[in-house]
């Protein structure tokens, strides 16, 4: 009977660890997607992912000047005509060149003065020894010496008159810059975001953040990316619908506006350029044709294109 004790235990203890690990287990519950995937309604489709944007491209706000900004006169959303100030930088180191620009040619303008009065001096002079009729009262160096005078002054007439005109257009470049530190919209366009405030810094090189982005947004636009290795089954003027993600039953169709005739590399829909990977894509430009659908722009869409039969030629 002891004999049996033993390996009874043993089952027993084989037993109760396959148990043990199995009700460890995790077990995996079945997940559904919160709402049903977007499908096509057309028999042959191309399926691509695209960008809402505005019918102008979304227009990124820079400013020729760099300088800290005083004033900021729009907010997201606003609706902007050309020529509306946007920003405005400090214009107080150009508000002072100005007026010393202004004091120069004040200056220039009086030297000018003092040169026509002695060009008048020795024009008088030299016509006096030019009358004078006995030869002996005056001698010909003496007359030479006297037009001499008289070119001289009027060389020094011409600097002084330069010197006007070179100080009038100092003066018109720093009034320029002074016109040029309000940034103005550069047409009738809605402001999509507002990137700078009061007191911050504004640059005047390129930056990867814009200053203010600016954009139309009727009618809206989307920017569809489809992989190279299917862009020959698109068709010219091919329609198109594309669905809001997270809501397949919001769609709307879109009407095709024109290809972009550079192929692009792929990258992520985070506006971040440095995110590529090794596919490249033919981006296609749709216009949104019903304004019901909410969208707003940078939004994503899963896009569905109708497109020829897989056995057609080339596009």
């Amino acid at each position: 009977m002891k004999r049996f004790i033993l390996p009874l235990i043993g089952v027993l203890a084989a037993v109760w660890a396959a148990y043990s690990v199995v009700r460890t287990q995790p077990r995996r519950a079945r997940t559904d997607p919160p709402s049903a995937p977007a499908t096509s309604e057309y028999s042959e489709t191309v399926a691509a992912v695209g960008l809402v944007e505005a019918s102008t491209e979304n227009i990124s706000v820079g400013t020729p000047l760099a300088g800290v900004v005083t004033k900021v006169f729009v907010i997201a959303g606003q609706t902007v005509r050309k020529g509306d100030p946007l920003f405005e930088l400090d214009t107080r180191q150009l508000h002072a060149d100005l007026e010393m620009r202004r004091q120069a040619v004040a200056v220039a303008r009086a030297r000018a003065g003092v040169a026509e009065a002695r060009v008048a001096d020795v024009e008088r002079q030299s016509a006096f020894a030019e009358q004078v009729k006995d030869k002996r009262a005056i001698s010909a160096e003496e007359l030479t010496r006297r037009r001499s005078a008289v070119d001289t002054a009027r060389a020094e007439l011409g600097e002084a008159q330069a010197e006007i005109a070179a100080t009038q257009a100092q003066a018109e470049a720093v009034a320029v810059d002074l016109d040029r530190s309000v940034v103005r919209a550069p047409l009738g366009a809605e402001v999509l975001q507002v990137k700078i405030r009061v007191g911050e810094f504004a640059p005047a090189a390129a930056s990867a953040l814009p200053l203010i982005l600016l954009g139309r947004s009727k009618p809206l636009h989307v920017r569809v990316d489809v992989d190279e290795h299917e862009a020959w089954r698109v068709r010219h003027e091919a329609h198109a619908v594309g669905h809001v993600r997270g809501n397949a039953e919001q769609k709307a169709s879109l009407q095709f506006v024109r290809f972009e005739p550079f192929v692009v590399p792929k990258r992520s829909l985070t506006g971040d350029t440095t995110e590529r990977v090794d596919t490249r894509v033919l981006q296609i430009i749709y216009r949104v044709e019903q304004e019901d659908v909410p969208l707003f722009i940078g939004q994503q869409l899963d896009v569905f294109i109708d497109a020829k039969p897989t056995g057609g030629g080339g596009q």
